[in-house]
């Protein structure tokens, strides 16, 4: 097992979330950022869904209690363990009474931490991921937490580190267009200038705000009925600055969506931090990963 010590602007454990429940009005939610989820479990030999930490902005320090064999990945926060720096996504071997601290990461928005065996709390209909929308799962970390850990997997870990790319200043995503783009005066209007991520972002959904380009309009201002909502659907409400639906969206809404982010570029959509810039381009098709 291990203790968390310290949360820093907020922490929650993930999987690849619980998906199959829609029609009784339960999202999939999950880890926002599935493919580096997926990397921490793969660096300590886990199968790529068992449940780790998803850490935002960094600042988390947990103490191992037993031989633990961890990893760091997405956003690259600087890591130490008893105050010696370690690389990001590689490798931890951490001895009992070890510390595990993370730094504020300087690029992206979420950390995630991978433990051999998984985080193993008790799922809830068939996931450990914590639905911030919804509140199922569990609840987030708390200083003092004790985690359990599962047990130890067959298999073993066959590199140490896995060479991460660097970020890039403008985000460039791809996104088809959506089920009402014929809702908009100019729905390519989307996909010219820049747009920049808001403060208020969260799991749920990046916001964005008009950085520059022409504004998004309606042709009209008729009520849409409620309709189902996927993953990485670009909702567009009255005031015209679209939000981008991410892992806790919500599975239905009222608001014509414009476009779907190609789901090859949703976990690095839910990297971007506030004051990001991003630039949409047309996406003909993706394919998943």
């Amino acid at each position: 097992m291990i203790v968390i010590e310290r949360v820093g602007p907020a922490a929650t454990i993930q999987d690849l979330g619980r998906p199959g429940w829609f029609d009784s009005g339960v999202g999939p939610s999950g880890a926002a950022d599935r493919g580096a989820l997926r990397l921490a479990n793969r660096l300590v030999g886990n199968p790529e869904g068992h449940a780790g930490i998803e850490v935002l902005l960094g600042g988390l320090t947990l103490r191992a209690e037993v031989p633990v064999l961890a990893a760091v990945t997405g956003a690259p926060a600087p890591a130490t363990v008893d105050g010696t720096p370690v690389g990001h996504a590689s490798v931890l071997h951490l001895a009992p009474g070890q510390v595990l601290r993370l730094g504020l990461a300087r690029t992206g928005l979420r950390s995630y931490i991978g433990v051999r065996g998984g985080v193993d709390v008790a799922p809830v209909l068939g996931s450990r991921s914590h639905d911030t929308l919804s509140g199922i799962g569990p609840p987030p970390l708390r200083g003092g937490e004790v985690v359990p850990i599962g047990p130890q997997p067959a298999e073993w870990p066959n590199i140490d580190q896995a060479p991460q790319p660097g970020s890039s200043g403008t985000l460039e995503i791809r996104a088809l267009p959506g089920p009402r783009d014929d809702w908009f005066t100019d729905p390519a209007a989307l996909f010219t200038g820049h747009w920049t991520v808001s403060p208020d972002t969260d799991r749920v959904g990046a916001r964005l705000d008009r950085a520059d380009g022409p504004p998004l309009r309606r042709i009209s201002t008729a009520e849409l009925p409620t309709e189902g909502m996927a993953l990485g659907s670009v909702q567009v409400p009255p005031g015209g600055q679209p939000v981008v639906f991410l892992a806790d969206h919500p599975i239905t809404g009222g608001y014509p969506v414009i476009a779907v982010v190609a789901d090859a570029d949703i976990d690095r959509m839910a990297q971007a931090r506030p004051g990001q810039r991003i630039r949409f381009r047309g996406a003909a098709r993706v394919p998943t990963q």
